[in-house]
């Protein structure tokens, strides 16, 4: 049964292509960088044969697993120098943010499709010697095929929602031998890890979250000290479509008001660039003007007249979610006010930037929680209270004192899960 399923999955992904082809045309003309390299995607690289097994592959699909990276590249090139990275990604703004992580000698691809004869083809061409695969990326064709050439794959900073793992355990005859195909997985709670080994993990161990090691970037906390102004800003971070009407309506009637106790600035950033327009359009439809942040100069909105007069403040550009952080004095959490699982938090807390999240937040139970318990964050049902809530926090500036010292030390308490992934990769790299 397990053999049939798995055939008929690849058989599917082989159908599929031409439709992979047509959807990356079509996202190609909002993104252009889904439009680059598109071969790559299929197994056909311009890159050189590799001619001996010394990359080790690391696949970060997106923006978010790309930047978690970062801490954990930084500990195996600290100890092997020489190290070569192969480094994949599924999306654009995973590629685009991967450049700043490669050195001489490392190559940088696209994902291969999840078919058999581009994934051998991929694994021809690279010769990886271990692959490494970032929080939830199990892919059965690619994980079966590593087996049948005996490549070592470990699931690193994995993590595994109950909604995710009952999704598996329908699908136990085609996902059960992916996650039994895995060398180890590296958990990054005792919960996840439990939810793991009911799915035929039997190779684990807790490693903690590679997120609380990201190091921020210092020049976007610098604009931010130059950008920082004197009224108070709430921040919608990282939106998701269906969120951002219910945070502008809330803007609308608070605009409504006639006598307001604070008058806070808002910004709102969605997290798929592709929907930018989208949501300004939305906010004009309210009848609320619009400022983007792409349309500011390097002295920030302070010198821009239609910034200081628009209703809203949007976040349309990649790689700033510190600047828009540490520019906030609280934030909403997009993703978790819909039921999708909610964003990474800890960001914020590294801004000294508390969170008020709704009630989805199972993308990262664990930090939530923690969160929650010193006071970094607060959880309410929906985005009326969430609003709400948020306005209270930043109208009363020693609770807001108070909750933004909890962020930082939240932030700083559970750090090191660099050092410990490494120490669990350390018999795979050994030649």
């Amino acid at each position: 049964m397990n053999r049939l399923m798995l055939r008929l999955y690849a058989l599917v992904m082989w159908l599929s292509q031409p439709l992979l082809r047509r959807k990356l045309a079509r996202r190609g003309q909002l993104e252009p960088g889904y439009g680059y390299a598109v071969a790559e995607r299929f197994g056909h690289y311009s890159q050189p044969l590799e001619t001996r097994s010394e990359l080790v592959w690391l696949h970060a699909v997106s923006l978010g697993e790309t930047r978690t990276a970062a801490p954990l590249l930084a500990v195996l090139r600290e100890h092997y120098p020489d190290l070569r990275i192969l480094l994949t990604h599924g999306t654009a703004t995973g590629r685009e943010a991967g450049r700043a992580l490669l050195r001489a000698g490392d190559v940088q691809v696209w994902q291969p499709w999840d078919s058999p004869a581009v994934v051998r083809r991929f694994l021809h061409h690279f010769k990886p010697r271990l692959g490494l695969l970032m929080e939830t990326e199990v892919w059965p064709v690619t994980l079966a095929e590593a087996r049948r050439c005996a490549l070592p794959m470990l699931l690193v900073n994995a993590r595994l929602s109950e909604k995710s793992l009952a999704q598996a355990l329908r699908l136990a005859s085609l996902s059960r031998p992916a996650y039994s195909g895995l060398s180890a997985v590296l958990a990054q709670t005792e919960a996840d890890a439990s939810r793991f080994a009911r799915l035929g993990v039997t190779r684990l161990s807790v490693s903690g979250n590679l997120k609380f090691d990201v190091s921020l970037d210092a020049a976007l906390l610098a604009k931010s000290r130059l950008w920082k102004r004197a009224e108070p800003l709430l921040l919608f971070a990282s939106s998701r479509k269906g969120e951002e009407i219910d945070f502008l309506s809330q803007i609308r009637q608070f605009k409504d008001q006639p006598k307001r106790l604070v008058s806070p600035r808002f910004l709102l950033v969605p997290r798929h660039p592709q929907r930018f327009d989208e949501v300004a359009e939305l906010a004009r439809g309210l009848g609320l003007s619009v400022s983007r942040r792409s349309s500011w100069s390097d002295a920030g909105p302070s010198a821009s007249a239609e910034a200081m007069q628009a209703d809203v403040w949007l976040g349309d550009s990649l790689g700033e979610m510190a600047l828009y952080y540490a520019l906030a004095d609280a934030a909403l959490l997009g993703g978790s006010f819909a039921p999708l699982g909610g964003q990474n938090l800890i960001e914020a807390a590294a801004c000294a930037c508390p969170i008020v999240m709704g009630p989805h937040t199972f993308n990262f139970a664990q930090a939530a929680e923690q969160a929650q318990a010193c006071g970094a964050a607060q959880r309410v049902a929906d985005m009326t209270q969430g609003f709400a809530a948020a306005m209270a926090l930043i109208s009363h500036p020693q609770q807001l004192s108070d909750a933004a010292r909890a962020s930082l030390a939240f932030a700083a308490g559970y750090s090191g899960a660099a050092r410990l992934t490494f120490k669990a990769l350390q018999p795979f790299l050994r030649d």
